[in-house]
């Protein structure tokens, strides 16, 4: 796909429902006694995944016509021993939540996935579920595919992460639904909290203490979540693409509504801001447990900035096209802190790297920072970016060659489905040339 300079972009974009969300949203209905209506489910191809393999373990999950969701809770242990291999795909939130999920239940499975997801570390879930009483065998001890077995009973644990990741912290919570007593995880810097709100809004007792430099996180066990009617809101890590591309380009003007404004997804909109964007929220409400509004962007001149490590957690999968808002920026911008990003759908440091490159932006990595020197305005463009089957890569060098002074292309762009189905629809509906 190619994307060529394009000028200012106006109108409505209706942004697809927040991954994140939907994962947790047909996960938790799974387990919540009773039936549940979801509106707003993104149908990605991850989503679709995680329906899949809840249906292989007995659950009931059906799709309207209407584009309503409908699942039939089976409660905290009722999921029943597949007879087929749980095949998750591309996506890393859907296998490391479902095996929490999993763990909690008496069966035995095997957890398999694309080639880009049998070479993300799942280590670092199995960690913890094990010393919960959870048996794995995993490739090489680290990769899919693999086996795990849940040991019927769970013992309670109090975990303290050695890195930030919500996927890992909500895997041990899931977990811990079926564990006695007070199941806990301890992390140095907040991350996303969709799973403890929601369990929340389902019944769960979830306690956040914070204090002392640190964040504790506790659910009570063996305590049955109530099934609700669920709204998916829109998903803030999509919006950042018309976000960015508007703010990018003078005179633009897009609307997205009912996007989330949870406080630990909001990073790059602070970013944006700090760079000059002129973006506004509107309509503040809450949404199924989780605050959202209507956001409004601006274009305009935009200047470098320096983004402190402790922001990652809140913006981890928004630095790529962060970088591309960089790479039009006046001056240097350093993104520090960005380590996680090697072990993403793929190593997203290198590969915004090398876009930049190919595509004439002066960029460094030192360590775990992003350096890049900004262009004052639009970057050359004219090059061939390597997605490495990555959705947010592609969709992030589609962007800056909206705003390049040549076309960019990119190599595959069959995977923005995982993430945002009608991308291309959706932005051409703007006035962006993409083809």
């Amino acid at each position: 796909m190619t994307a060529s300079p394009s000028e200012a972009l106006v109108g409505e974009a209706q942004i697809p429902g927040d991954k994140s969300m939907s994962h947790r949203a047909l996960l938790l209905s799974a387990l919540a006694i009773g039936e549940a209506r979801i509106t707003g489910l993104l149908e990605g191809e991850d989503v679709l995944r995680t329906a899949a393999a809840l249906r292989a373990c007995g659950v009931a999950i059906e799709r309207s016509s209407n584009g309503q969701w409908r699942v039939e809770g089976r409660g905290v242990g009722g999921l029943i021993q597949p007879n087929q291999v749980l095949d998750l795909g591309n996506s890393g939130t859907g296998v490391r939540l479902l095996m929490g999920v999993l763990a909690g239940q008496p069966i035995r499975c095997l957890l398999t996935g694309d080639a880009s997801l049998n070479h993300r570390p799942m280590r670092r879930v199995a960690e913890p579920l094990s010393r919960m009483g959870v048996q794995f065998a995993l490739r090489d001890e680290q990769f899919l595919p693999g086996m795990l077995e849940g040991p019927g009973r769970l013992l309670p644990i109090t975990y303290e992460m050695p890195v930030a990741s919500a996927q890992v912290k909500s895997a041990v919570l899931l977990a811990g639904l079926a564990a006695p007593g007070s199941t806990g995880v301890i992390e140095a810097h907040p991350t996303r909290d969709h799973s403890e709100r929601l369990l929340t809004h389902l019944g769960a007792t979830v306690n956040v203490d914070a204090g002392d430099g640190c964040q504790e996180v506790r659910i009570k066990g063996e305590e049955e979540l109530i099934a609700k009617d669920l709204a998916v809101m829109a998903d803030p890590s999509s919006a950042a693409f018309a976000a960015v591309a508007a703010a990018l380009l003078p005179g633009s003007s897009v609307t997205m509504k009912g996007v989330s404004t949870n406080p630990l997804r909001c990073g790059l909109y602070r970013c944006l801001e700090e760079m000059g964007t002129n973006l506004s929220f509107t309509n503040e409400r809450e949404q199924s447990g989780e605050p959202v509004a209507d956001l409004l962007v601006t274009g305009g001149r935009l200047q470098g900035i320096e983004v402190p490590a402790e922001r990652a957690p809140s913006m981890i999968d928004e630095y790529p096209i962060l970088a591309v808002a960089a790479a039009a920026a006046e001056g240097r911008s350093v993104m520090r802190g960005l380590g996680e990003l090697r072990v993403k759908e793929s190593d997203r440091l290198q590969a915004v790297a090398d876009g930049l490159s190919a595509n004439g932006v002066e960029v460094a990595i030192e360590g775990d920072d992003l350096i890049v020197e900004g262009c004052g305005g639009r970057v050359p463009g004219g090059g061939r970016a390597a997605t490495h089957m990555d959705h947010r890569i592609a969709m992030s060098f589609l962007v800056m060659g909206l705003a390049a002074e040549r076309p960019v292309t990119v190599d595959d762009a069959s995977f923005i489905d995982t993430s945002f189905p009608g991308f291309a629809h959706l932005m051409q509906g703007l006035g962006a040339k993409l083809s």
